[in-house]
């Protein structure tokens, strides 16, 4: 297994971003940038062993600066949507940035934990290589209280598994929601659409939200709706229904509450994505509550920036499975019952883990 360095560019203040790409005993290649601690490619091989790359990006660090769309990010301090663009601990009120209609928080702001550089370690052991990014996101930063540790430790193996390791620990109580936002599309990056892909979601609930997209704080059972992914279908068949949920967010921007079946320090397989025409296979492992299934609707093909090869990304060109805890859980006490606490105390570590696994069939 390999460790190759590289320039990424410099960013628009002149600061030298690098990537790093590891590659595995089977010609497996997953880069990542310095800036953001960002999943710039994965290039796996298909069922006739062509390598493509899967996940949708930039060629350089010039456009992860802006990445509107948020491709391959590191996310934090919280993931997804807070409501009111505010939380309160210990009876004090954080007010956050309203980049969500002018109303609601996502992604902790215009800058999220993809905008900053992070000191980068390496670890080389015999069927794996471990790259580390670590940083300190301090007291204030983005409005959240708390000094707050972090490192995302990316590990890819000769099993062609990408495991995303995230561990946090704040000097403060705090909120701490951490994902990674990756767009798939095992087809390859410049293939266009994913709605001909197979999705399967270990879930029989969804946290239905409000017209802006933020939870109600009930659940809702699938059963019987374009929402229910437990037996594997196509991105697209359900996608245009005349259903509700699905109108209000424009396709699938959905959290799954996931059926969990693990004991303390495993993981559980929740979702896959398949695609039938180049046989390429991802499952998805996890031992957080929750994921957001996100078909890509607004990725925006006039964004000046081109896509890695100078690719015009479209609407629903990539597909994203971002572990998380529920969205707004900081302010809905009842999703604590269902696992979804984001609310930390001082010294109490947020670890937990995901697992990208490729394969063919």
């Amino acid at each position: 297994m390999s460790v190759v360095k590289t320039s990424f560019g410099k960013t628009k203040d002149g600061k030298e971003a690098t990537l790093y790409t590891v590659t595995n005993k089977n010609g497996m290649k997953v880069s990542f940038t310095d800036f953001g601690a960002n999943i710039v490619s994965i290039c796996v091989p298909d069922k006739d062993g062509k390598i493509e790359d899967i996940a949708l990006g930039y060629d350089s660090v010039t456009g992860y600066e802006d990445n509107g769309c948020g491709y391959g990010s590191f996310i934090g301090r919280h993931a997804n949507r807070i409501g009111g663009a505010a939380f309160t601990i210990n009876g004090q009120t954080y007010e956050l940035e309203k980049n969500d209609n002018a109303v609601n928080n996502l992604h902790s702001g215009s800058v999220s934990y993809n905008k900053y550089f992070y000191d980068v370690e390496i670890c080389e052991d015999a069927d794996c290589t471990s790259i580390e990014f670590t940083r300190l996101s301090e007291d204030g930063e983005q409005g959240f209280p708390g000094n707050l540790d972090i490192s995302v430790m990316y590990t890819l193996t000769d099993d062609n598994d990408l495991a995303i390791e995230y561990f946090a620990v704040s000097d403060a109580d705090t909120v701490i929601n951490l994902t990674n936002h990756s767009y798939f599309n095992l087809a390859g990056q410049a293939s266009g659409s994913i709605l001909d892909q197979k999705v399967w979601i270990k879930s029989h609930q969804i946290t239905p939200t409000d017209d802006l997209l933020i939870p109600t704080g009930e659940v809702m059972d699938v059963t019987g709706t374009p929402m229910d992914f437990r037996t594997e279908k196509t991105v697209g068949q359900d996608i245009n229904a005349d259903f509700a949920p699905l109108k209000l967010a424009g396709g699938y921007d959905h959290n799954y509450i996931l059926d969990l079946d693990i004991e303390e320090d495993e993981m559980d397989l929740v979702a896959s994505l398949y695609d039938e025409k180049s046989g390429r296979f991802m499952e998805v492992f996890t031992d957080m509550p929750g994921m957001q299934l996100y078909s890509g609707n607004f990725i925006n093909e006039a964004d000046p920036i081109k896509g890695k090869g100078g690719v015009s990304y479209k609407k629903r060109d990539g597909i994203c499975f971002e572990t998380q805890f529920f969205p707004n859980s900081c302010n809905i006490p009842s999703f604590a019952d269902l696992g979804s606490n984001s609310i930390f105390k001082k010294g109490e570590p947020f670890d937990f883990c995901t697992v990208y696994s490729f394969s063919v069939k």
